[in-house]
């Protein structure tokens, strides 16, 4: 009996750690063939790191546009969901809600008003990622469309 309860606690210690993994940590890159826009254009080009920081997560994006321009974001959201913080990016505020553990919306925000949202889903296996984004891009101009990225 003495060794069921121990490993029933183990147990109950242990699922939160194993819940705290974040699916979508890891290097993404664009797949500029699979990538489709029906408004505006996508980025050229787009490497994504995702690291997890304890109960948050760092995302790191740098690439080129497709006029030439370098792109690079960077910004900090709660693993399990809420209002971040910007480092670098065309935005100064950005939310993020888990809506499974394979699904992520983000909301980012310019001077306290949306610009672009953007829903984040990972393939069953984890090696593929579909972004959906809608809104304004960097300058200004209207975007809507799907990035697929491929996990490195």
């Amino acid at each position: 009996m003495r060794k069921i309860m121990y490993a029933l606690v183990l147990f109950a210690l242990a699922t939160p750690l194993l819940a705290s993994d974040d699916s979508f940590a890891g290097t993404w890159k664009l797949n500029a063939e699979k990538t489709k826009y029906t408004t505006g254009t996508p980025s050229k080009d787009v490497t994504i790191v995702i690291e997890e920081q304890g109960d948050n997560v760092q995302v790191t994006a740098t690439g080129t546009y497709v006029d030439g321009s370098p792109l690079s974001v960077k910004y900090t959201i709660p693993a399990k969901g809420g209002m971040g913080t910007v480092e670098t990016g065309d935005f100064d505020g950005i939310s993020s809600k888990m809506v499974g553990k394979h699904t992520r919306e983000l909301r980012y925000m310019k001077d306290g008003k949306e610009i672009r949202t953007r829903r984040m889903v990972l393939s069953e296996d984890g090696k593929t990622m579909q972004s959906t984004v809608k809104g304004t891009n960097a300058t200004g101009t209207k975007v809507s469309g799907t990035d697929f990225f491929d996990k490195q």
